[in-house]
């Protein structure tokens, strides 16, 4: 394998995994914020017919649940970029996934 930009064989095949990976960070964003939402959904109904069922707990849960899928969401699209920039480097286009 040739060097991109200084870069050796290792990191270019982490990078090549990283792209390679791309839909499932993807997949996993649209799973976490889907997850998410349906347990805001549901501790909220729990709590509106239980005012005493703690709420606050179950809140920490959905938040981080969120921050998760927010994180994939960042990793899908670091992941784009580096494909962009690994095509543009090899002088090839880059191929649509």
């Amino acid at each position: 394998m040739t060097t991109i930009d200084g870069l050796s064989d290792s990191e270019i095949r982490f990078a090549g995994r990283l792209v390679a990976r791309r839909r499932v960070f993807l997949g996993l964003t649209v799973a976490g914020v889907t997850i998410g939402a349906g347990l805001a959904a549901f501790y909220g109904w729990r709590w509106a017919h239980d005012p005493a069922f703690p709420i606050g707990p179950r809140a920490v849960i959905v938040l981080l649940v969120l921050l998760n899928a927010r994180q994939s969401l960042r990793q899908y699209r670091q992941a784009g970029i580096l494909h962009k920039m690994m095509a543009r480097s090899e002088g090839g286009a880059p191929a649509s996934s």
